[in-house]
């Protein structure tokens, strides 16, 4: 079974959005879930974040999967640049790498996940196989932010049509693929 981390997005928590259904659903199918709530929104930075997520290291290993939402993905990557163990896979959603077309409000809360380049190659050989997921209407990230984050990556957007920011109680799109990729 393998070791699910979930990381929530800016001004969020564990419960949000698709989390709490997500979460049931992979414990109901054996897998050991962590969700760790990270600093918000006034104390969001990567170091708060990192720190915060210090007991959660212990968990990354060839059987875990990351699940991020908004800031969620890009916290993703900076972990996979620390990682010591390779991870099974890492489930992008509404995801980017840059701040361009993000709104003007939120960039104080990403300048420090984003300030520095991302080295692509520790990230790739940190984690075996990538999901982007981006949505052709979200007021938040602009869809071209996801393309560009799926070809850092080496691999495709999974375009989710009408989704705006993912708000959804449930995603059964990404159980399908979650449940293809953890086996």
């Amino acid at each position: 079974m393998a070791n699910f981390i979930l990381i929530h997005g800016t001004g969020g928590n564990p419960d949000e959005c698709f989390y709490p259904w997500l979460r049931k659903q992979l414990e109901e199918d054996g897998h050991k879930v962590y969700a760790p709530q990270l600093p918000m929104p006034e104390n969001q930075s990567l170091q708060t974040w990192l720190k915060a997520f210090e007991p959660y290291w212990k968990y990354i290993n060839s059987k875990t999967v990351f699940v991020g939402r908004s800031i969620g993905p890009v916290f993703i990557l900076r972990l996979l640049e620390k990682a010591e163990a390779k991870a099974k896979a890492a489930f992008l959603v509404a995801g980017f790498c840059t701040g361009a077309g993000i709104p003007q409000q939120f960039q104080p809360l990403i300048r420090t996940f984003i300030g520095k380049r991302f080295d692509w190659q520790k990230i790739g050989s940190s984690c075996s196989k990538f999901f982007v997921y981006n949505s052709d209407n979200d007021q938040f990230v602009p869809l071209k932010n996801g393309e560009e984050l799926a070809e850092k990556l080496g691999t495709k957007v999974i375009v989710v049509k009408g989704a705006e920011h993912f708000w959804f109680k449930e995603f059964p799109q990404i159980l399908a693929d979650i449940r293809s990729a953890a086996n």
